[in-house]
């Protein structure tokens, strides 16, 4: 039972130190390159990825609730995307120029 235990701790390590690898590398490359969006997103999405499916055992549970998971994100995006504009309006206390 001990030697499964340590597995697991060091499959944990390994992931934390990915993890922490890929933010270290964005830090770096936006300081050295200039903030690159596509690349800082798509490494963004590799690190909430990994952080999702370990340690949150995501990658344990049934596909249909992964699959369930989407639609509910997507939709949940959507409807922030709908408030946005206003909060800008918002931070200026006056309606946008036409």
């Amino acid at each position: 039972m001990a030697d499964n235990t340590s597995t697991s701790m060091n499959l944990n390590y390994l992931i934390y130190v990915v993890i922490l690898a890929i933010a270290v590398f964005q830090i770096l490359f936006a300081m050295m390159a200039g903030p690159q969006p596509i690349l800082m997103l798509m490494l963004a999405f590799l690190q909430a990825s990994l952080a999702v499916n370990h340690f949150m055992h995501l990658k344990q549970e049934r596909p249909s609730l992964f699959f369930a998971l989407i639609p509910y994100t997507l939709f949940v995006l959507f409807m922030m995307n709908m408030i946005w504009s206003d909060s800008f309006r918002l931070l200026h206390m006056r309606p946008p120029i036409k």
